[in-house]
């Protein structure tokens, strides 16, 4: 079997991989179709302060914001909407406004995660899933292989085939020293 062909606009690239800590902090996402509608319920469930940029949305985007788990502003982008973001996604069909949103994102020096060309990010978002409490998340440069591997990983701590140690610490408790009989003099 031979290694999977790094996608074109990644190769010779190689990601830092962090976990962001997002909780209350500003988060734009620019666009309301199908990738943000995959993309929201992680950064939702981060406890991000959403901003959805987008003149129309899917039913399940709406529902969100329908919910208040997100402030959806119902139009196009403007130069300006990034300012005081921590994280950008842009994930609309314009390349034009795609490339707008990530000249700003530079300006302001926000990593900028995009749909249509990873080459043009700073930041790529991983194929992940959640496992008892573990999180999963897989950058290979193709996002259908890091998917698949994804999938493989979550898979196999589910039903076992993969084991990983947990190493959890323990809690307070009592040793007992000696294994004999106590003399007495």
């Amino acid at each position: 079997m031979t290694a999977p062909t790094p996608h074109p606009s990644t190769e010779g690239r190689t990601p830092y991989p962090v976990g962001l800590l997002l909780a209350g902090r500003r988060v734009v996402v620019v666009g309301g179709g199908q990738v943000a509608q995959r993309r929201l319920p992680a950064l939702i469930a981060s406890g991000a302060e959403l901003h959805l940029i987008s003149p129309a949305t899917t039913p399940a985007v709406q529902a969100m914001a329908d919910a208040g788990e997100l402030t959806w502003h119902a139009r196009p982008y403007a130069d300006g909407d990034l300012a005081g973001a921590w994280y950008v996604l842009v994930a609309t069909d314009d390349p034009a406004v795609n490339t707008a949103v990530s000249a700003e994102a530079e300006r302001e020096r926000v990593f900028c995660s995009r749909s249509d060309d990873a080459s043009a990010a700073t930041a790529w978002t991983p194929a992940s899933g959640r496992d008892a409490g573990a999180t999963v998340a897989v950058l290979t440069g193709d996002p259908r292989h890091s998917a698949a591997l994804r999938d493989a990983i979550v898979g196999g701590l589910r039903d076992g085939s993969l084991a990983a140690r947990s190493y959890r610490s323990r809690g307070a408790g009592v040793a007992l020293v000696g294994g004999g009989p106590a003399t007495r003099t």
